[in-house]
């Protein structure tokens, strides 16, 4: 049942004509009833406002304190699991992570708890940013990134501040919140050149995981794993390794991005040659390359040579 005050918000934000404010305090009636175990309550709640704002043409992002300004961004994002290209054991790990939160009442019910602190591991361009937004699509839930690089401040105490601000959103509204860059707080405390304002960054950090029991998912995705401290790894109910695309996904990746565009006699073999070394997003850039310039030129499809030349120079354009 939502609180006394939650109550008066409401009827407050509603007399008032604040839709805003009355869809953040909706949201926040929803993490209140997952945290006392109702959680098909919860998700009926988040239902209702996620309709309520695709029909007025609104978009699910919130307004958060002042003091977060610039480093927390919100999207809604459309992608489904559809257009995900991982291999199969991942996609399984994914889609345990998208049933275990839609039935974590049943969880619950005996006393276990549903994976929703997630570590995402890989080189750039592999699918880990791409698979927030899916996890966000799928449960119907606001992507709100944190922008880490920008989080981290040279005055001590204020980055571990803000880390607790944000928290308190994560707490009050229900989202999946992404800490793209996750070594820039999570560094390895052992490392010669630490200074001790980021090691207090890094055990206000870990204070933070393993305290949060709210409705959201949290995601912190790196490319360096080898820079994380280790207590970090124990903080995370799963961790999910991303590589670079085989040559089976390599294949997938590039039909499902040329779609009509498709030459009409694709050479494969070739396509998978070119494309070896690429990661999904260098693949998907290049297919796209090859789309405007076919359009750009008239032509219905895309040639052959013409995609060769768009994944030869994304190669080339590599660094080192």
């Amino acid at each position: 049942m939502a609180t006394a005050e939650q109550l008066k918000s409401l009827i407050r934000s509603h007399l008032s004509d604040d839709d805003e404010r009355f869809y953040t305090i909706s949201l926040q009636v929803a993490a209140h009833e997952a945290q006392q175990g109702h959680g098909a309550l919860a998700h009926d709640i988040r239902e209702i406002v996620d309709k309520a704002r695709r029909s007025r043409g609104g978009n699910i992002l919130l307004k958060f304190p002042q003091e977060l300004g610039g480093l927390v961004f919100s999207e809604t994002p459309t992608t489904p699991l559809s257009v995900l290209v991982v291999p199969e054991p991942l996609r399984e790990r994914i889609q345990r992570v998208l049933h275990e939160f839609r039935q974590q009442d049943k969880l619950k019910s005996h006393g276990l708890g549903h994976r929703r602190k997630l570590l995402f591991v890989g080189p750039p361009g592999t699918g880990k940013t791409l698979t927030a937004r899916v996890l966000a699509h799928e449960l119907r839930l606001p992507l709100h990134t944190i922008q880490v690089d920008k989080l981290v401040t040279k005055f001590m105490g204020e980055t571990s501040a803000k880390l607790r601000q944000i928290f308190d959103l994560i707490r009050d509204i229900p989202g999946v919140y992404l800490f793209d860059e996750f070594d820039a707080i999570g560094g390895d405390r052992s490392r010669d050149n630490d200074v001790g304002e980021m090691r207090r960054v890094l055990n206000a950090l870990l204070q933070f995981i393993e305290q949060d029991t709210s409705d959201s998912l949290i995601i912190g995705a790196t490319n360096n794993p080898g820079l994380l401290d280790h207590a970090l790894f124990r903080r995370f109910d799963d961790v999910l390794r991303y590589d670079p695309p085989d040559e089976t996904a390599r294949r997938i990746l590039i039909e499902n991005v040329l779609g009509t565009f498709r030459p009409e006699k694709p050479d494969w073999a070739a396509f998978g040659c070119a494309a070896e070394g690429l990661s999904q997003a260098e693949i998907d850039f290049a297919c796209r390359d090859a789309i405007k310039d076919a359009i750009l030129h008239d032509q219905p499809r895309v040639k052959v040579v013409g995609l060769l030349k768009c994944l030869s120079e994304r190669l080339g354009s590599r660094p080192g």
